[in-house]
């Protein structure tokens, strides 16, 4: 019978670490069905020739969960070889949403995610065409997609349907408490992959108030992701913040027996040469036989804001009036010296962790008064008028009317401590936030960043190892049972690239968002072809489907694709 698809004379990197072999890939009725030489005909062939073929590229912290209901490409992942994710991540999510709760669970996805209101309105619609949890996955399987997608459930959805806004102000009682447990677990034999949470301080909802996983207690947190443990299935994901740390970790693991996965272990993320101590103790809770897992990033922490949102610096407690003031008062407060000062007393600490001495690292991007100025640090333009750094960074962002725009790596930017997190075996590559922060940051391109920096120019991994991180290791840590390898039999995830190119561009801005909207996206380099379940998505840089036409993405329930 002939093959849907042949790639042919590739080096095929299989995804679980073992040398490439030079081969052919066969694929029909979107499995592969051959491995090797490959004889006979097909309907359509690549030729792979000085190229590498390996499984599809799984990415395991992304923020789809609103741009899944208008882009059903979900870009820019597939363009970097991504052919699975996994969203829902940080406990952040639109479902389940009561819809006199709609507004409100916008306007925080709007502070957390660095997405104007106006596109969330505009891409998601006004008729939203589900309330619970459940109906939510079969909302998005309906639509269809190009690529793979797993969906955590988010305790601050879940939190807001039960309490209400008294989710972002209070303790639960022990019956909500119940309530959220019996959703989760609803959400859990519906196809969730497992529940999300955060207590991190720079997660800040509408009005400068907490996300509302942040109010929540450890207990209740241990309550809720008990549903997994009913289950026997599903993973936990948590966001760091005082009150959910290792200690938490470990008793959680030790009580719900379901791996634990911790975002980020980053270089730097508690000051120069912290990442050791981190890690170290996340090793120490592994020998002790608790799967809790690191999740690292091999991009630095880099964002391009204005003060208008400065996410960034929302989790400093001399920027929380920042968070709940409105445009008006934003501008009154960065005249204001006491607050310049407290900003400068700030940044001048040894305690600011990776903010210590922001203004030194930070750079002008975008300056509509004074474009003279842009790609110049805050610190030398400064000198060069005479003033303080912190006078100077605030003094442009009132001029444009907080129009100005800053970049700065916040954290992960030294390689050498990069390198060590990538090369520990227990980490697992996360954090690319792929939409999120969408006008700040892009890390979506974190595949192609890793073939090309990390693997060509730095030579700290090999191909193989690189393609393992990207595929068989995050596939298994979420539990996602039949992703991340080439083998006979296995869906036909495939990516096609050059190792000799492959990489990421630099970053551009775009207005490709629903209602006008922006966001920072990466091109790549080097990626020939990405297949999804046997059907090519993407050919040489450009779309191979009808993005309004069917589509070969499935939902993955519980990790794998159902039939329905």
């Amino acid at each position: 019978m002939e093959l849907d698809l042949k790639i042919t004379n590739g080096t095929i990197i299989d995804g679980t670490g073992s040398p490439g072999f030079v081969g052919d890939v066969g694929v029909r009725g979107g499995k592969v069905v051959a491995l090797g030489r490959v004889d006979g005909g097909a309907a359509q062939t690549i030729d792979a020739r000085d190229r590498v073929v390996a499984p599809g590229f799984v990415d395991i912290h992304t923020h789809y969960d609103a741009q899944v209901l208008w882009d059903r490409m979900l870009t820019i992942s597939p363009w970097h070889g991504v052919t699975t994710v996994v969203m829902g991540n940080c406990g952040f999510g639109v479902a389940p949403t009561r819809p006199a709760h709609r507004g409100l669970i916008l306007r925080t996805l709007e502070k957390v995610e660095g997405m104007s209101l106006e596109a969330l309105e505009a891409g998601i619609g006004g008729e939203w065409p589900f309330e619970t949890f459940p109906q939510y996955l079969d909302a998005i399987e309906r639509r269809g997609m190009a690529i793979n997608v797993g969906v955590l459930i988010g305790h601050t959805p879940v939190r807001l349907y039960v309490m209400g806004e008294a989710a972002t102000e209070r303790a639960a009682t022990a019956d909500e408490i119940a309530q959220m447990r019996a959703i989760v677990r609803a959400g859990i034999d519906a196809g969730a992959v497992g529940f999300a949470t955060s207590k991190a301080p720079s997660h800040v909802g509408y009005g400068g108030r907490p996300v509302p996983s942040r109010v929540a207690e450890f207990d209740e947190i241990k309550t809720i992701a008990g549903a997994l443990a009913d289950a026997g299935r599903g993973v936990v994901q948590a966001t760091v913040g005082p009150g959910l740390f290792f200690g938490e970790f470990a008793e959680l693991a030790r009580e719900i027996k379901r791996p634990v996965t911790w975002t980020a272990l980053l270089a730097g993320m508690l000051g120069p040469g912290s990442h050791r101590m981190l890690l170290d103790r996340s090793i120490e809770l592994v020998r002790e036989g608790l799967p809790i897992i690191p999740q690292v990033s091999c991009r630095p922490l880099m964002f391009d804001f204005d003060f208008k949102e400065p996410f960034a610096f929302e989790s400093l407690p001399a920027f929380k009036p920042i968070s709940a003031a409105d445009f008006a008062g934003k501008m009154r407060l960065y005249r204001d010296p006491a607050f310049r000062q407290t900003v400068k007393d700030t940044f001048a600490s040894s305690m600011a962790g990776p903010f210590t001495g922001a203004c030194s690292r930070m750079e002008i991007s975008s300056s509509p008064n004074r474009p003279e100025l842009e790609d110049r640090t805050v610190a030398d333009v400064a000198r060069a008028a005479g003033i303080d750094a912190v006078d100077c960074m605030l003094d442009l962002a009132v001029e444009t009317d907080l129009k100005a725009r800053f970049r700065m790596a916040v954290m992960n930017n030294n390689d050498d401590e990069v390198a060590e997190l990538l090369s520990d075996e227990r980490t697992v590559l996360g954090l690319s936030d792929a939409g999120a922060h969408a006008s700040q940051l892009c890390d979506a391109c974190f595949s192609t960043h890793l073939l090309g920096h990390w693997v060509r120019e730095k030579k700290v991994l090999t191909l193989e190892r690189a393609v393992q991180m990207l595929t068989s290791r995050p596939a298994e840590v979420f539990g996602i049972s039949d992703r991340g390898r080439l083998a006979v039999g296995v869906p036909a995830d495939v990516v096609v690239f050059d190792s000799t190119t492959v990489g990421a561009s630099k970053l551009r801005r775009v207005r490709d968002m629903p209602a006008g909207a922006d966001r920072l996206v990466a091109d790549a380099t080097g990626i020939d072809a990405v297949i999804v379940n046997g059907r090519i998505i993407r050919r040489n840089g450009t779309d191979a489907v009808d993005p309004n036409g069917s589509l070969p993405g499935k939902l993955l329930r519980n990790g794998a694709a159902r039939e329905r």
